[in-house]
């Protein structure tokens, strides 16, 4: 018996800085999660990476990366997709800095 298909977001790395971004319905990238396209039909999301992987010159290693229906968007079901949002975890720096100073807010 066939798996259902999990949704998926597209994901890939920007060429120039490194940081994880998104494919989004307009097909442009993001580099916020709660704005990227949830896909749920199997067939669509090869559609969508097939696109993603025409852009070398934006994206590079893009995938599909499973995830879920959030309150503000899409959320990750697995800790490497939450890790890779946060950013580098050597020390706090960009998104990592923000959310902690998030976090010392409340």
């Amino acid at each position: 018996m066939a798996r259902a298909f999990t949704p998926k977001v597209v994901t890939a790395n920007d060429l120039l800085e490194g940081d994880v971004i998104y494919l989004t319905t307009a097909g442009n990238w993001t580099r916020d999660l709660r704005d990227a396209e949830l896909i749920t039909d199997e067939a669509e999301a090869q559609l969508r990476l097939l696109d993603a992987q025409s852009q070398p010159q934006i994206a590079v290693g893009a995938y599909l990366a499973d995830a879920k229906a959030g309150e503000q968007g899409p959320e990750p079901t697995h800790f490497r997709e939450d890790f890779r949002r946060t950013g580098p975890s050597n020390y706090a720096h960009g998104k990592q800095e923000a959310k902690l100073e998030a976090t010392a807010d409340v």
